[in-house]
């Protein structure tokens, strides 16, 4: 990825609403969300979806040894099916909401694909504040670009992670399967952040996630 195709993509993205950071590393990630997004933000409840970039910075891992907030966890291996649910829809009503996104486009467009929608319906409405690390391996061309990074690179890769049975998984490419594990559900392509700065972009540059 050429240094002049993230200019054009931190300068789009700028362009339509979202707020923009450039670091290093992840690292630098975790520094700038602890020292000036976080303290801006002032928030008294936190949630986050599925992100390996998150969790790569260590944001995670820190806000979960801070006592002074209270953290709606949605992964929770021993609690039952219903609680998880349930706590997604809580997550909804945050005042900060941290996970990543499957690919941006050069022209400035968030594009992600869920199994249940809980992370996406997060980043478009309901949380006061949203935060997502991205790294600049998810910068793509085009929304057809995107599509196809997602389908046959990220979701597969997801399905595997996951241990979920779908033809994918074992190919490594979509089949639009039928599985009853079936991770791609629900789109979500966001064209412009609404009300502007609501999401905040920590843009990467290191190849982080899927």
């Amino acid at each position: 990825m050429s240094n002049e195709t993230e200019k054009k993509c931190v300068t789009a993205l700028t362009a339509n609403g979202f707020r923009v950071f450039c670091v290093e590393n992840r690292e630098q990630a975790r520094e700038l969300f602890f020292e000036q997004i976080y303290p801006e933000i002032k928030a008294d409840v936190v949630s986050w979806a599925d992100s390996m970039t998150m969790e790569a910075t260590g944001v995670l891992d820190e806000l979960l040894g801070d006592t002074r907030i209270s953290l709606i966890k949605t992964f929770d291996s021993d609690a039952p099916p219903g609680d998880i649910v349930e706590r997604r829809r809580q997550a909804l009503l945050v005042d900060l909401f941290l996970t990543g996104s499957n690919a941006v486009t050069r022209c400035g467009k968030l594009v992600n694909l869920d199994m249940i929608g809980n992370r996406i319906g997060a980043i478009s409405f309901g949380p006061k504040k949203v935060v997502l690390f991205i790294g600049r391996n998810k910068i793509v061309k085009n929304l057809d670009g995107a599509i196809n990074r997602i389908k046959n690179h990220a979701a597969p890769l997801n399905a595997r992670r996951h241990n979920l049975k779908t033809p994918c998984a074992v190919s490594g490419r979509c089949h639009d399967c039928d599985s009853p594990q079936r991770i791609c559900n629900t789109w979500s392509i966001i064209d412009k952040c609404f009300p502007a700065g609501r999401i905040s972009i920590i843009l990467i540059r290191e190849e982080l996630g899927l």
